[in-house]
């Protein structure tokens, strides 16, 4: 794992930025810049197998990428607070991390994400061959429902030339949870493709994609309506409301 440490704080938290599919912690950096003038420290991380196009990302598992965000928690200074920002196919993974270290965080923060329950995976149909998932067409990308608004044609040149093939099996590997804490870490829920009643609704209703969010005792909904990729098409909008989640 790769990581940019961007600046100390006087707020005493530590925020922690987990990209989705595809990115390193390069596709923070907008936001990460926003959270440092307002007093955060700020890592950015990579995970494994997506620091560069040439990676070896054959052998990496699900526990590599948990274990990177745990390591990233277990390491800041006892005197600081954690908070985890996990955009997109990060939030399992960050989730995941919550269930080793859930007395190290202060609150966890999902960006059009959100946590799966035990014995699932983000991915059930990759074959055991398959070694990583490159980035799709764009039309593909919104066929399968990461909404493109907000994006205009350089920022969409720039992530196609920037983006890493993700490793195929964090995505295909059935999470395993086991600590009942991480339930009672505080969550924010940063709607942007569906509004947060959505969500709300598809959580009451037991939906896969967002039935363990039912379980969790606190658990604050925040509306941002864009795309798939706030970090990109609403940078300023998507930090102040990492950073109200930070300072409750």
């Amino acid at each position: 794992m790769t990581q940019t440490s961007e600046a100390h704080d006087s707020t005493g938290t530590h925020i922690i930025l987990a990209p989705g599919f595809w990115l390193g912690a390069w596709a923070w950096e907008a936001v990460a810049s926003d959270l440092v003038r307002r007093g955060h420290h700020v890592t950015a991380v990579t995970l494994p197998g997506l620091d560069s196009a040439d990676s070896d990302r054959a052998g990496i598992r699900l526990d590599d990428h948990i274990s990177a965000i745990a390591d990233a928690v277990a390491a800041t200074p006892s005197s600081e607070r954690v908070v985890l920002v996990a955009h997109s196919g990060a939030g399992p993974v960050a989730y995941a991390a919550s269930d080793r270290v859930p007395d190290r965080l202060a609150r966890i923060v999902y960006v059009d994400s959100g946590p799966l329950q035990t014995g699932t995976a983000l991915r059930e149909d990759l074959d055991a061959s398959v070694t990583e998932i490159p980035l799709p067409s764009w039309s593909e990308l919104e066929a399968e429902g990461s909404s493109l608004d907000g994006l205009d044609d350089a920022t969409l040149e720039i992530f196609r030339s920037r983006a890493v093939p993700e490793p195929a099996g964090p995505a295909r590997d059935r999470l395993e949870l086991v600590d009942s804490s991480r339930l009672d870490v505080p969550t924010t829920v940063i709607c942007t493709s569906f509004p947060s009643e959505v969500i709300q609704q598809m959580a009451g209703a037991g939906h896969p994609m967002a039935a363990e969010l039912a379980q969790i005792t606190k658990v604050d909904y925040v509306d941002l309506p864009t795309g798939h990729w706030p970090m990109w098409s609403r940078p300023a909008d998507l930090a102040t409301a990492i950073d109200a989640g930070a300072r409750d």
